[in-house]
């Protein structure tokens, strides 16, 4: 099934006050629109240096330009597309930190 990415907005914001991501998230565009997922797994197929967030998070964080940046998304495959939701995005300090306070399993600032 086909990706439909959901406010993607926020990722352009990000690299309009990031311009340095502006390549990096390029990739991670092109590569998301030649996607085709039927589960979870296949994400990491795709994007072999994502994770899969744990307790049934439904979330997956996405490892962009050489781990400069990460990038968390809620994902929800439906009957006949795969939504996949921005909820946080934030180098890769921004997102260790993120994880010792423990909030990459709820963040939603988008």
């Amino acid at each position: 099934m086909k990706v439909h990415l959901i406010k993607k907005q926020t990722i352009e914001d990000y690299i309009l006050k990031n311009a340095r991501s502006r390549a990096s998230f390029e990739v991670w565009f092109s590569i998301l629109n030649r996607a085709d997922w039927n589960e979870p797994n296949e994400i990491i197929l795709t994007f072999n240096s994502a994770d899969i967030l744990g307790r049934g998070s439904e979330r997956v964080v996405f490892n962009i330009g050489g781990n400069n940046y990460r990038m968390i998304c809620k994902y929800h495959f439906g009957n006949s597309k795969i939504h996949l939701f921005v909820k946080w995005i934030g180098t890769h300090s921004e997102y260790t930190k993120l994880c010792n306070e423990g909030k990459q399993y709820d963040v939603d600032l988008y």
